[in-house]
């Protein structure tokens, strides 16, 4: 199982949160996926693609990155 980090811009509240952490969760392969408010990070437990992963967070209408 990977793990892969990613840097989530745009959030502001625990809605946000729950809003990335949904759309993550929806991408196949995702396993678990942690979304931090106060670092703006995101873990995501699974085999699912990076690029996928970012997609979904931007078409959530967040700004996402992975984090090398």
């Amino acid at each position: 199982m990977n793990t892969i980090q990613l840097q989530i811009t745009g959030m502001s509240c625990g809605h946000c949160v729950a809003a990335v952490t949904k759309a993550l969760k929806a991408v196949p392969g995702t396993q678990d996926a942690q979304v931090d408010l106060n670092s703006g990070r995101a873990t995501v437990q699974g085999s699912a693609a990076p690029e996928a992963l970012v997609k979904a967070v931007i078409e959530e209408g967040y700004g996402a990155a992975l984090k090398e």
